[in-house]
């Protein structure tokens, strides 16, 4: 097999068949706020509202057992893949790439605290890092496929270091979750595996809740939106570290945490 039957170029994986985006009523903001609603609401419900009995008690409807917890948490399965689906869009259109790659690992630690506090209690612990760190070397891993996508030896054996260097990091998601970044680069192009892999690899014990990500991006129009200027792009880098404080806080001032 020729090395060009194995690049890694704009065009791999771009037959879907026929094209299903035909309401195109998303743009790249409107998505994001979506996903940024999701991260919120799923996050509220795993570290506060998961503390009371009427969202953890379950019923049996039909012999199936659920709960308000279940079905929150499921529904906000959609979430990371929209938030890799950004990552992979801001990547391919930011007119400066390094910038872009800098500010990613600048509020991975700027956000370890903040992080380290809601899970731990603490202000720094190694146990486990925050979902920024996934991304930044998620972002990493498409420079390298755009950098040597005609050289598939070096490619192959830098993707390789950067899954390795994926478990020790332990950051949210893992190394399932950087997988999951690469593939929905690879994939792009082509929805029904975008759907596939957000519902098989994001949280499979979800029963595929992920691929209801597929819903918002199939609307995506291309279009760049209304977060616009320097102060609307980091306030929405500043969420995420910004909404864990308030959760940590939170759990203060109800008594789960002491200070």
């Amino acid at each position: 097999m020729s090395s060009n039957a194995l690049r890694l170029d704009h065009g791999s994986l771009d037959v879907p068949g026929p094209d299903i985006r035909t309401k195109k009523i998303l743009s790249g903001s409107a998505i994001k706020m979506i996903a940024v609603i999701l991260m919120i609401v799923d996050h509220v419900t795993a570290y506060i509202l998961g503390h009371l009995p009427v969202f953890i008690n379950y019923i049996e409807v039909a012999g199936v057992k659920i709960s308000w917890y279940m079905i929150i948490r499921h529904i906000t399965r959609m979430g990371f893949p929209l938030f890799c689906f950004g990552i992979v869009e801001g990547y391919l259109h930011t007119h400066d790439r390094r910038k872009y790659g800098l500010n990613l690992l600048v509020f991975a630690f700027l956000s370890e605290v903040p992080w380290d506090l809601v899970h731990y209690n603490k202000l720094f612990d190694t146990t486990k890092q925050n979902v920024f760190f996934t991304l930044f070397l998620g972002y990493l891993a498409i420079c390298i496929l755009e950098k040597y996508k005609d050289d598939m030896l070096k490619c192959t054996l830098l993707l390789l270091i950067c899954t390795l260097v994926s478990f020790p990091m332990h950051a949210d998601y893992g190394p399932k979750g950087f997988c999951f970044l690469v593939v929905m680069y690879v994939v792009r192009n082509n929805l029904a595996l975008q759907a596939l892999a957000s519902g098989g690899m994001i949280n499979e014990i979800s029963h595929g809740a992920g691929a209801l990500a597929a819903i918002p991006i199939a609307l995506y129009n291309g279009e760049r939106g209304f977060i616009k200027g320097k102060f609307w792009k980091y306030f929405f880098y500043c969420i995420y570290p910004g909404h864990l404080l308030a959760i940590w806080y939170a759990l203060v001032r109800i008594g789960y945490f002491k200070i």
